[in-house]
């Protein structure tokens, strides 16, 4: 069973499953959502040991992790990192995830980073003036840089400071890529990820939005709106779940079998009280988006994406469009106002699969298990935390750009108000019809 929930990993060239299970990873956290998003993606990974010293976590995710993997074992001790006594706690560990929001601990974890010669990643969200963003950095001795105090909290001691659960979402897929990459003794970023965008405030509409897709884009996506308080969302997916889901849909840890976007829907509603609803329908040329005010286009074929462009062009609707493979992901925005390019346009879709005539949709269901691309969790609550943040932005007026990610570069994440000529789209092969 373990082999199966993992087989869209393992299909990664030089993926190493075996550094991952045998990994002991150590964790300081802080009394925000950060650690609790960290722990939970990184049990769906197959990491299977955690020291996590934060004063608190959230307990539904730890009971999601448990439950996405069996061999999941957590320590977790209550408190701050604050002496340099408690090192014993983190010994033996391979690594330290510094997730945490005050100085004192910071300074000491480098410290320990480099008198014990153990890997520190930092990750944390920060807001700063008018601006708010997230920095993400890896430490190994003898890699020295000449800013490193841009990681260290200004406030030396635990107090409060801001977080974002959306932007939490996104700084655990990309501290946990990191880990990945040093469990499997692979070379981590060489530069500072960060993310920067004026800050966005609080909205005070309900806009209705249509989330088309509920594998881990649209899990991810749907858990991103939850934060941001917008209850009237639709999830819709013909699809059911399967095991082999379950390295990245995190929410669907006992719900093999059962439709997608219904248990989204469902389980958001419980969480977070959401009043969601769900359609196990395709999208195709004949759904009506009228009730929406905005689409996000979380599917996994282009195809679709070529119809919902057309679709949401048509009716003046704005489309969020992401896309994921193992390493890479986008996020494509097209607004009425603007009338620019739709992401069909802009990613070179129309030549990738042609101009199809009729009803491409009348086919049997094909799933995870008929076209086994390689997947893993990271690329994708990544790109739908960037989808989420571009609908926030939007909310308050703002224009995002177009991110491009790439987890084989230092820098990662890279803002384009174009896509240029000759981008590769990121998605699954297309189908053969």
């Amino acid at each position: 069973m373990r082999l199966k929930r993992l087989d869209r990993q393992l299909r990664i060239e030089g993926w190493n499953q075996d550094a991952l299970d045998t990994a002991k990873v150590g964790v300081v956290g802080d009394s925000d959502l950060l650690a609790s998003h960290y722990l939970l993606s990184a049990s769906a990974l197959g990491i299977n040991r955690l020291i996590v010293l934060a004063p608190s976590l959230n307990q539904t995710y730890v009971e999601i992790a448990k439950k996405l993997n069996p061999r999941f074992d957590l320590t977790h001790i209550e408190g701050f990192y604050t002496h340099p006594v408690l090192d014993e706690i983190f010994k033996g560990c391979n690594l330290i995830a510094d997730l945490s929001h005050y100085g004192l601990a910071n300074k000491l974890l480098l410290q320990k980073g480099y008198r014990d010669n153990i890997p520190m990643i930092r990750g944390f969200c920060y807001e700063q003036y008018d601006e708010q963003g997230f920095k993400v950095f890896t430490y190994v001795r003898d890699r020295e840089w000449q800013e490193i105090e841009e990681l260290v909290s200004p406030n030396n001691f635990p107090g409060d400071h801001f977080d974002d659960g959306v932007l939490d979402t996104i700084i655990a897929g990309i501290v946990l890529e990191e880990t990945k990459n040093i469990l499997m003794g692979q070379e981590g970023s060489q530069d500072l990820i960060e993310y920067t965008r004026k800050k966005t405030g609080a909205s005070k509409t309900q806009p209705s939005t249509l989330v088309i897709g509920s594998g881990a884009l649209g899990i991810f996506v749907g858990l991103g709106l939850a934060y941001l308080g917008i209850r009237h969302t639709t999830f819709m997916d013909p699809d059911i779940v399967e095991e082999t889901n379950l390295n990245r849909q995190v929410f669907f840890y006992d719900a093999i079998g059962k439709h997608k976007a219904e248990t989204l829907s469902k389980r958001l509603n419980r969480l977070f009280g959401m009043e969601s609803k769900a359609l196990t329908d395709y999208f195709d040329r004949e759904t009506g988006i009228a009730p929406y005010d905005i689409v996000f286009d979380c599917v996994d074929n282009f195809d679709t994406r070529i119809v919902l462009s057309e679709k949401c062009k048509a009716h003046g609707k704005t489309l969020i469009s992401g896309g994921t493979s193992a390493n890479e992901g986008q996020v494509v925005i097209y607004t009425p106002e603007n009338n620019g390019p739709t992401p069909a346009n802009l990613l070179g879709l129309y030549d990738i699969v042609g101009k199809r005539k009729g009803n491409i949709f009348s086919r049997e269901r094909a799933s995870c298990r008929y076209r086994p691309d390689p997947s893993v969790i990271m690329t994708n609550q990544i790109v739908a935390g960037f989808m989420v943040d571009a609908f926030r932005m939007l909310l308050t007026g703002q224009e995002p750009a177009n991110i491009f990610y790439d987890a084989t570069s230092d820098k990662r994440i890279e803002l384009r108000g174009f896509a240029p000529i000759g981008l590769r789209p990121v998605g699954p092969t297309p189908r053969r019809e």
